[in-house]
């Protein structure tokens, strides 16, 4: 889903110029990890575009976060470095300030919610922060971090609403403009608004032209709305939790406005789809909110190019790799099941020895692995005689399925094909 709105960039008013950006980068080189912007000829065939990918995930914290958290820790006078800085974070932002406040001798302390994963919380505390835990919500934690600070004297480093970490995010426009100066646009993952606020201050004044594209998940299209004027609810458990942020920054909201000329917002589904297709075709790891960028390029449901994209020199920038291994097991699993891969299927059997040996020399004869087997006696069987049977199976290519459930419907079987949705479809066969 797209819309558009764009407004002539006025310096006079934006939190940062192309001068702030630059210092910024000549700030904290060598600090951090200069990520290549690479062509992606597969990527480009797909998407009809030629894109270009900006690797963010190869950080140390593997998340550009670490750009603006060290601009910022850079810039503190030598009593605001002993006293230490502070900020409220879950994700990326705790795990890049920890990182660099420790090289740098700089206590940090990271106030979380108290239903943060312990994975998170323990990388944290590995990068050596102090890591508080209160509250059920973000919120909880940020009013938290907001009463420390006053009461200990800190610094409180904002994830996003900050202009010495918008100008450090803002780096990675030099960078990618470096490496593949003729670009038409810039993709950009949005949540509070930080990062695409450096970026598209510093690729404007580079080069004018340059079109800057933010995308947000559709469950939280806070700067979507602002951008184009819209309500949309924001609220829900998505797999880009990077970018799931309710209220953007006052700051990044002006840069928004000014500078970005397009906000787009992405379901979970076609997240889910741009991670795995990052993994399988770049070998590459990148959480939810990093494949934002590639997901609103991808074909339409129908397989058509969309027309935005086309035949334009993209740069998308894979904001970060931290996704935890049980959900990215899901998201491969789950994406195959999509592409007719991998599938489920309910057969209605008779309750009766060489029953399931016959079925199965179904699947074998079109190349189909049966990866699990289970049998149902009591529920939604229509007879004490008949059992349903779940097969979980492997299969070359929708078309071989398609086979498959010709040669069950032509040997009599009734069976339900299971969606990744959790929906059914139901086919009747007639066995005499």
């Amino acid at each position: 889903m797209t819309a558009t709105q764009t407004q002539p960039l006025a310096d006079a008013s934006l939190p940062i110029t192309l001068a702030d950006v630059r210092m910024a980068h000549d700030r904290i080189s060598g600090s951090i990890v200069r990520t290549p912007t690479l062509l992606s000829k597969t990527l480009s065939d797909i998407t009809g575009a030629e894109v270009w990918l900006k690797f963010e995930n190869l950080q140390f914290t593997a998340a550009y976060k670490e750009r603006g958290a060290l601009n910022k820790l850079l810039q503190l006078d030598e009593a605001a470095r002993a006293k230490g800085v502070i900020a409220a974070s879950a994700g990326n932002h705790a795990q890049g300030l920890a990182y660099h406040g420790r090289r740098l001798g700089i206590p940090v302390t990271i106030v979380m919610p108290v239903t943060t994963p312990i994975v998170k919380v323990k990388q944290t505390q590995d990068h050596g922060a102090r890591v508080i835990l209160i509250g059920e919500r973000f919120e909880d934690a940020s009013a938290h971090a907001r009463i420390m600070e006053a009461d200990e004297g800190l610094t409180y480093v904002h994830p996003f609403d900050d202009p010495d970490v918008m100008a450090g995010q803002g780096t990675i426009a030099i960078e990618m403009l470096e490496d593949a100066p003729d670009l038409d646009m810039i993709v950009v993952p949005v949540g509070g608004g930080g990062l695409i606020s450096g970026v598209a201050i510093a690729a404007k004044a580079i080069k004018p032209d340059i079109r800057i594209v933010g995308v947000q998940s559709k469950l939280y299209p806070a700067l979507y709305n602002l951008k184009n004027d819209l309500h949309i609810a924001s609220g829900g458990d998505t797999l880009a939790e990077g970018i799931a942020v309710k209220n953007p920054g006052k700051l990044s909201s002006r840069v928004v406005l000014a500078a970005v000329d397009e906000m787009r917002i992405v379901n979970e589904a076609i997240i889910e789809s741009a991670i795995s297709l990052l993994l399988d075709v770049e070998k590459t790891v990148v959480e939810g909110a990093g494949a934002a960028g590639l997901a609103t390029m991808l074909p339409t449901r129908d397989g058509n190019f969309r027309t935005e994209f086309v035949g334009k020199k993209v740069g998308v920038i894979l904001t970060g790799g931290n996704i935890d291994s049980r959900f990215l097991a899901n998201v491969i699993l789950r994406n195959l099941a999509r592409s007719g891969r991998i599938g489920r299927i309910a057969i209605s059997l008779p309750d009766k020895v060489g029953a399931l040996h016959e079925v199965s020399g179904i699947f074998t004869r079109h190349g189909a692995n049966i990866i699990e087997v289970s049998h149902q006696r009591i529920f939604g069987v229509t007879s004490a005689k008949d059992m349903v049977t779940d097969i979980e199976y492997e299969i070359r290519d929708p078309s071989s399925l398609d086979q498959l459930q010709a040669d069950l419907i032509a040997a009599g079987y009734s069976f339900e094909m299971m969606a990744v949705s959790g929906g059914r479809r139901s086919v009747r066969g007639a066995r005499g």
